[in-house]
């Protein structure tokens, strides 16, 4: 089973042995166009020298590609300031999206391209998550040029109490909340979808590693979405909205 269990890489463990251990070093193989799954029996330090390849370059790139980094559950979302929330989520989790979407994309097609006919559902899965990338990415770039720099104008004027706010939402038309619900429509349109086809991203017995990958980046890049999707749609928009009805009833009276 390919997991996520080594803090080190070893040298003379083959290619195989190196991603079975850590799927995500499969990116940085992919990078050098080093073969990992059933041509991946050579040792890394042999390929590295049959490629050319510094291997301490590439052995210091396959242990950046394995750190985990994770927050601490007692995080307070809730209470971060809406400048510092919204930074966060196109820091991390855009950045994310934008990076790893377009590359899980190519993988994903390389991978189905090879194994369709074995598993003819791979086809579907492949036009799913092209719809979801197609759609995600358009959508961050509205969010960052329109969405959010407007709830940053919404914040600082409700909390400076600036006349202008209520003609401000009047005019926009009160577009958080139809982001959130466009949000929550994605949500349950691709996701659900993806996790039937791929069994809850459990690969079959027989599926070789490059199956076992492709399974645990989809599992990944579903793990950002909930989270990303969390802090936007229960924390960040509802807040906007709150504040936006605020600033229209305060214009009432």
């Amino acid at each position: 089973m390919v997991s996520r269990n080594i803090k080190k890489i070893n040298p003379d463990w083959s290619v195989s042995e190196i991603v079975n251990a850590d799927y995500r070093t499969a990116e940085i193989f992919r990078k050098y166009g080093i073969e990992f799954c059933c041509g991946g029996k050579w040792p890394l330090k042999t390929v590295c020298e049959l490629k050319n390849l510094d291997i301490n370059t590439v052995n210091s790139e396959l242990e950046r590609s394995i750190r985990t980094i994770s927050l601490p559950s007692s995080l307070d979302f809730e209470g971060w300031n809406i400048n510092f929330l919204t930074d966060y989520i196109i820091n991390v989790h855009h950045s994310y999206l934008k990076n790893s979407l377009p590359s899980t994309k190519d993988q994903l097609a390389r991978f189905v391209e090879g194994h369709q006919h074995k598993f003819p559902y791979l086809r579907d899965l492949l036009k799913i998550f092209t719809e979801l990338s197609n759609e995600v990415l358009p959508h961050l770039e509205q969010e960052e040029t329109i969405i959010f720099p407007y709830i940053r104008q919404i914040s600082r004027a409700y909390h400076n109490k600036e006349s202008y706010a209520a003609l401000l939402v009047r005019t926009l038309r009160k577009p958080v909340e139809n982001v959130m619900v466009h949000e929550e429509e994605f949500l349950n349109k691709f996701l659900p979808q993806i996790r039937q086809l791929t069994g809850h991203y459990t690969p079959p017995e027989n599926a070789c590693i490059s199956h076992k990958v492709a399974f645990l980046k989809l599992l990944e890049l579903d793990n950002d979405l909930v989270q990303h999707l969390y802090l936007e749609n229960d924390i960040l928009f509802p807040r906007a909205i709150a504040m936006e009805k605020e600033l229209l009833e305060r214009n009432e009276y």
